[in-house]
């Protein structure tokens, strides 16, 4: 029997809910027993060649770029999994929702802290065809595309996406402690 086969990616996000996969420590073996990496910073592997029985998203959208990787995987993915809190509601990235994206780009290319004060008539917001189109708000994955499952945390505990994808793959019931999701 084939294993199940899994690809992750992150969005606008921190790759901390990667780092808190890894966190599985010696347990990420047996993980490896279970299930097959595709399309993952995992395993490196950059584009679908087939398709993936589990997606993994952590990150919200805040590009064009994030819509379309995101819209590739739900259309490559028989699972979409929203992983963390920024794929969930749009984290920390979201702290931009309430600010017009043009005074964003201001802020961070002409008129931040960190712009150089001697390029004052050289500076300028990059708009080059090749770089994503920033969107008016960052959006939850599910904002975009049918998510099925969601595990919250930012970033999720290591115990707790250990737990949610063994069950997910065995397809026994999913069976967390208080311990495993509390947020204190």
């Amino acid at each position: 029997m084939s294993k199940p086969v899994v690809a992750t990616t992150s969005l606008a996000g921190c790759f901390g809910c990667h780092m808190s996969l890894l966190d599985i420590d010696d347990r990420i073996l047996q993980l490896i027993d279970l299930v097959e990496f595709h399309k993952s910073p995992v395993d490196d592997i950059k584009t679908f060649s087939k398709m993936c029985d589990i997606g993994i998203i952590e990150g919200g959208c805040c590009n064009s770029e994030n819509v379309h990787v995101l819209q590739d995987f739900r259309k490559n993915c028989k699972i979409l999994i929203s992983l963390g809190e920024c794929a969930i509601m749009g984290g920390l990235p979201a702290m931009r929702n309430g600010i017009p994206v043009k005074e964003c780009l201001e802020e961070g290319y002409l008129d931040g802290p960190t712009v150089d004060e001697n390029k004052k008539g050289a500076r300028i917001i990059p708009n080059d065809e090749e770089l994503p189109m920033i969107l008016d708000k960052v959006y939850p994955c599910h904002e975009i595309v049918k998510v099925d499952y969601f595990i919250p945390g930012c970033p999720p505990r290591a115990d707790l996406i250990w737990e949610a994808l063994v069950a997910l793959v065995t397809g026994n019931e999913l069976k967390i402690p208080y311990e495993v999701l509390k947020f204190d």
